[in-house]
């Protein structure tokens, strides 16, 4: 069961400004019985401030009065859909001292994976599109010098990032 942000607030808030049993609050806040009974009493939370789970979108004032009148009535936490934080589509950061090492991975794509986009490589190793055209069209300036090395152990991706990848890419054929 979900409880409210701050339970002994909200304890404190719903013992001063409602008749509702201690049963009821405990239940609600997910705290035991007795603890309410401190909190009445001022030997729990005394120096806490009381939240209002009305003002917080917790509870509704409905409900408290219902359940006022029915003891045998649980308050019911109002749960709100937000929508789920999506990914920012931020670059991802290479250190300077891994960045020589992004041409060998790209090699090590293009060789062992050629069926992955170029739009899917940029992303995985945080590379441009010019840098794997030239790599694919060997005019890269050191490209004799590139020996082709999984990204994973130059540490610029996760294995779970390339396998994902592969396994997407997989059944396509290049």
């Amino acid at each position: 069961m979900t409880q409210p942000l701050m339970p002994i607030a909200t304890a404190v808030w719903l013992i001063e400004n409602t008749t509702l049993t201690f049963t009821q609050i405990a239940n609600f806040c997910a705290l035991h019985e007795m603890e309410v009974q401190g909190i009445a009493d001022g030997e729990i939370g005394a120096d806490i401030e009381e939240q209002n789970p009305i003002l917080f979108g917790q509870l509704s004032a409905d409900n408290i009065t219902i359940c006022e009148k029915d003891k045998n009535k649980q308050l019911e936490l109002i749960t709100l859909n937000l929508p789920k934080n999506k990914k920012k589509n931020k670059k991802k950061y290479i250190p300077i001292a891994k960045r020589r090492d992004k041409p060998d991975a790209i090699a090590w794509i293009i060789k062992n994976h050629p069926n992955i986009p170029d739009s899917k490589i940029v992303k995985l190793i945080g590379t441009t599109s010019k840098t794997i055209n030239s790599i694919k069209n060997r005019d890269y300036a050191n490209f004799h010098m590139l020996q082709p090395k999984d990204p994973v152990l130059l540490g610029l991706c996760t294995q779970t990032e390339l396998n994902e990848l592969i396994e997407k890419f997989a059944n396509s054929e290049a």
